[in-house]
């Protein structure tokens, strides 16, 4: 049986990507700050308190998901955790930018390399990230935390992408879409559901050849 391990997948996306890998026979590895019903119904193994920007909790992962898997690798890592808010030029606020920059950016990052001894041959990772980290794509400003955040994951995203062919492992920078989650007060354009088998079907598109790309979850190509 193949594993997947889901950051921030308590709730929203991240949930509905847990559920749709249970039920396409993976063995999910929940990793969250915050366990509840609905994700120890789905995931194999929930790890709750794992704050990603907290050096500790990043650093107890790796045995944490061997206690689960023993030698088995991961075969999708896909880190989904992430906080969205909003700055203006009359409204700019560092100290928010600087948490989006730990949350969004560095946080996949530090799991990714912590959780680097479980991947190999054939592992896939998945940065969700969002369009507008897409600089091309700025047409109206605003929002420079999570603009920038989302930047410097695709940045890092691609860079994981050259180290890791090597090793036969693949990454994606993946937008979901305007999903209805309570991260963007429930607008949005399609539901958690339809965003996950977006994510999903691109996830199973991923290989070396095309490795490093940024699409959007309907499988369009985005602007860097």
């Amino acid at each position: 049986m193949k594993t997947a391990l889901i950051t921030g997948s308590n709730r929203g996306i991240g949930l509905e990507l847990a559920r749709l890998y249970r039920d396409n026979d993976y063995t999910v590895i929940s990793v969250c700050r915050e366990s509840n019903e609905e994700i120890e119904d789905i995931a194999e193994m929930v790890i709750s308190g794992i704050d990603v920007t907290d050096e500790a909790s990043v650093a107890a992962l790796p045995n944490l998901v061997k206690a689960a898997l023993g030698d088995t690798q991961l075969d999708v890592l896909i880190n989904n955790a992430g906080v969205f808010e909003n700055e203006t030029l009359a409204a700019m606020d560092f100290d928010q930018i600087e948490k989006q920059m730990q949350v969004n950016a560095y946080g996949p990052l530090k799991v990714t390399l912590a959780l680097h001894e479980l991947l190999g041959q054939g592992s896939k990772v998945a940065m969700i990230t969002s369009r507008m980290g897409s600089i091309a794509d700025n047409t109206s400003g605003a929002y420079y935390g999570y603009r920038a955040s989302k930047a410097a994951l695709n940045a890092f995203g691609k860079s994981l992408a050259n180290d890791l062919q090597g090793e036969g492992i693949s990454v994606a920078l993946l937008h979901p879409g305007f999903v209805q989650t309570r991260m963007v007060g429930f607008n949005g354009d399609i539901s958690p559901e339809q965003a996950a088998n977006g994510l999903k079907a691109r996830i199973d598109e991923l290989n070396l050849e095309n490795s490093g790309g940024f699409w959007h979850s309907n499988g369009e190509s985005l602007p860097w």
